[in-house]
């Protein structure tokens, strides 16, 4: 017999952990269908755990990953389209209440915007979609055009999950359900050092601490 690997251990554990203590939850959500809150638009980082730093259970998200947790704008073709059908599926199916784009502190998307490998056909996807970072480079170097990498870093990570939500805004399902009044969107930056989240405050033009929001 092989030896269990770390990911069949793990597995082994959250069976007889986690999964019995939750049991009859799961169950629920089989019988019921899932009823998630909200949207989470995040980046594929692997040190990046959703449900982890919100303190959620099973079904309570709806969780959309990608590199850079970019949002694309609206494009009506017949191309494949995998984060705008989440995004249209999770509020016209789902219905959910709110969608939160969250970025985080040493993001590899936004320092490849900065610092980019030269494109070749192995990466000809990645580059492509780099490109919907480019708003937020351009900002970064038009305030800050002379500053420490690590400041340039720090403000595109945060002025990109803000482009984010306007490119939400062109979704005809988005902007019907803010305009009814039943939908909520929400640009944070979580830092994975000290383990906080930072919310855009609309008002006030600045990211504040999540927990001030109260």
């Amino acid at each position: 017999m092989e030896k269990l690997s770390e990911f069949e251990k793990g597995h082994e554990y959250f069976r007889s952990v986690h999964f019995k203590d939750n049991e009859e939850r799961f169950k629920k959500l089989v019988e019921e269908g899932q009823n998630p809150k909200a949207l989470f638009i995040g980046c594929s980082d692997s040190r990046v755990m959703p449900a982890m730093i919100t303190g959620c259970g099973p079904g309570d998200l709806f969780i959309l990953r990608n590199v850079g947790n970019f949002v694309p704008p609206f494009s009506p073709d017949n191309d494949f389209h995998a984060t705008a059908a989440a995004i249209e599926y999770a509020v016209t199916h789902l219905e959910v209440s709110d969608i939160i784009v969250c970025g985080h502190s040493d993001c590899g998307a936004i320092k490849e915007l900065f610092h980019p490998h030269p494109p070749s056909e192995e990466t000809i996807h990645t580059t492509r979609w780099l490109q919907l970072g480019q708003p937020a480079k351009e900002t970064t170097l038009h305030h800050f055009p002379d500053a420490p990498w690590e400041i340039q870093r720090d403000f595109a990570e945060k002025v990109s999950v803000v482009f984010q939500l306007e490119n939400l805004l062109s979704y005809p399902a988005v902007r019907r359900r803010i305009e009814e009044g039943n939908l909520y969107l929400h640009a944070w930056h979580y830092d994975l050092a000290e383990g906080t989240i930072q919310y855009f405050d609309e008002d006030a033009l600045e990211f504040k601490p999540l927990g001030a929001k109260r």
